[in-house]
């Protein structure tokens, strides 16, 4: 399939480019990106080249994952990347740390849903490894019903399918935000 754009008035989504090599590369330096992501570590300025340039390439064009690069209306600072899988139906994301907690990612996530609905997904799956607050916190302020705990689709750097908090939005749900997540989940929850 040929990269298109999804937008709203807050964010652009579209292919990442070789100008956001160097935002990429300095985004996944960061630790906690790092400890929640499958990147490589260390992350050498060569791999960010490699995934603009070929892992986003290819990725388009056998339709088997669709990667956009996330940044704000009327800027071209790549702030984040989120991709939908299409086997299994699985969304994952990542933000730079100066893009955390404006609410730009939780953006991004009902736009790509929003159009993986429109083309026909019986549904979205959403997982993070067990601890990842600010993931989960994306995943249920975009609608997701929390579903477990259970091994990741996906492994991790290991090889491994490590225990991962896992969600799921169906087309036609409310996409308010839903309860039974992980207590540590809710930023300000205070314990029972």
């Amino acid at each position: 399939m040929q990269p298109f754009v999804l937008e709203s008035s807050r964010v652009r989504l579209e292919v990442p480019r070789t100008a956001d090599t160097v935002a990429i590369h300095e985004a996944c330096q960061d630790p906690e990106l790092q400890r929640f992501t499958t990147v490589p570590v260390p992350y050498t300025f060569e791999d960010a080249q490699y995934f603009v340039s070929q892992t986003v390439e290819r990725s388009w064009l056998t339709g088997r994952e669709y990667i956009w690069g996330l940044r704000e209306q009327g800027s071209s600072l790549c702030l984040g990347i989120v991709s939908i899988r299409l086997l299994h139906h699985d969304i994952g994301f990542w933000s730079a740390p100066e893009a955390r907690g404006r609410g730009l990612m939780t953006e991004a996530v009902r736009l790509v849903t929003d159009w993986a609905f429109s083309e026909g997904l019986s549904d979205v799956k959403w997982e993070g490894y067990v601890g990842n607050r600010a993931s989960a916190g994306v995943a249920r302020r975009a609608g997701f019903t929390y579903t477990g705990t259970g091994p990741g689709l996906q492994p991790d750097r290991e090889r491994r399918h490590p225990a991962c908090w896992q969600a799921r939005l169906l087309p036609g749900d409310d996409t308010s935000t839903k309860p039974g997540w992980p207590l540590e989940t809710l930023p300000g929850a205070d314990a029972p």
